[in-house]
């Protein structure tokens, strides 16, 4: 009871028990510790084969590296001669090419160098037209100075209207239906009259058209010079509306209506367009304004009425030749009808010759075959008929 030390629960605990445990405590600690060196020993061995192995497998690695390496440096030099080899056929590639560049520069320089020389020949004829060119425009700019001097004179002005009207009235009527610059009873003398059929009275043709004022109108600077120059245009032109009125209409002598020649285009569409009045003046007293293109017409026509007139003169003649030429068509129907019969009959020996051929083949053969029966003979003949 003395070597009670203490209770746990009722349980007493003495000094041997806790000797006891204590001592097998110790033991436990021993075999665990045992334990740990057995395990640490089987570690170092693990741990000195893996080092191995890890030595065996980098000695492995070393080798494969060592083979890699020779192969690599025998492919190496394989390369380098690989390379030297395409380095040479490169070289000697690039020599051909730039050689066979140098070739075709040249050969294109060379192209280039006559196409150049050819252009420059082309060029050098384009020049020279144009500088013939020049010179007629340079000509054409004299004519045209001319022109206008031509114009700004009166009497050079009307010339050149007289020659524009005579050109066109000559080349639309015959030499018998016109007269320049005839005299009438009054003693005038217009510029041209055109003799009409049947006798009619001659239409009246004046070409003395008042420029001066026109070209005022055109060098006007200002609103009031063109206003003047308007005015002294319209005064000119009714003026000479009223002269062609008073000289050259002539009852039973000239038609009731006159023609007032305007040499352009130009100015007759001005003329319609901005002086309209004038035109109904010119209507009133029985003068028509015509342009050259209304001119050729009117010219035109009248070669028509000339060419109907000349017609109907010689419309008996026509009739006559007409009854001439359907006499020749009835002979010319019963010649056809002769020849026809001729024809026909001619038709109807041909068939007669071509049976009696028929049957002259089917003899023959009946002969090369030999046969001569009365049947064969009767065939013949019905086939031939």
């Amino acid at each position: 009871m003395e070597n009670i030390v203490f209770y746990i629960n009722g349980w007493p605990i003495t000094i041997e028990l806790i000797v006891l445990v204590f001592i097998g405590f110790i033991a436990l600690l021993l075999i665990i510790m045992l334990i740990i060196l057995l395990n640490a020993s089987k570690r170092r061995k693990s741990d000195s084969l893996i080092l191995t192995q890890r030595s065996n497998e980098f000695e492995r690695h070393v080798a494969s590296l060592l083979q890699v390496q020779s192969e690599m440096t025998g492919r190496m030099q394989t390369m380098s001669e690989i390379f030297g080899t395409r380095t040479s056929d490169l070289s000697r590639t690039l020599s051909e090419r730039i050689d066979n560049a140098n070739q075709r520069v040249g050969h294109q320089l060379t192209e280039n160098r006559e196409k150049t020389e050819q252009s420059l020949s082309k060029l050098s004829e384009r020049l020279a037209v144009i500088d013939k060119a020049q010179t007629n425009i340079t000509q054409l700019s004299s004519e045209i100075v001319s022109l206008q001097s031509i114009l700004a004179n009166k009497q050079t002005r009307g010339a050149f209207g007289q020659g524009r009207m005579e050109t066109i009235i000559g080349d639309g009527l015959a030499q018998n239906g016109y007269s320049f610059q005839a005299t009438l009873s009054n003693n005038t003398r217009p510029d041209c009259l055109v003799y009409m059929p049947n006798d009619a009275p001659a239409l009246v043709i004046d070409a003395k058209f008042p420029l001066e004022a026109w070209q005022r109108i055109n060098s006007a600077d200002g609103t009031q010079e063109l206003k003047l120059a308007k005015a002294a245009f319209r005064n000119d032109v009714g003026v000479h509306i009223k002269d062609i009125s008073s000289k050259y209409l002539i009852a039973g002598e000239t038609q009731d209506t006159a023609f007032m020649f305007v040499p352009s285009e130009s100015i007759f569409a001005d003329l319609h367009e901005h002086f309209e009045d004038m035109v109904q003046k010119a209507a009133r007293a029985r003068v028509v304004i015509v342009s050259p293109s209304l001119l050729m017409l009117s010219i035109q026509v009248v070669h028509a009425l000339l060419r109907d007139v000349r017609m109907r003169e010689q419309a008996h003649l026509i009739q006559r030749e007409v009854h001439l030429l359907m006499e020749d068509i009835s002979r010319l129907d019963e010649r056809v009808n002769k020849l026809q019969t001729h024809f026909a009959q001619s038709t109807k020996d041909i068939e007669m010759i071509a049976t009696s051929s028929s049957k002259i083949s089917k003899r023959s053969s009946n002969i090369e075959a030999m046969e001569f029966s009365e049947q064969n003979t009767k065939n013949i003949e019905e086939e031939t008929t």
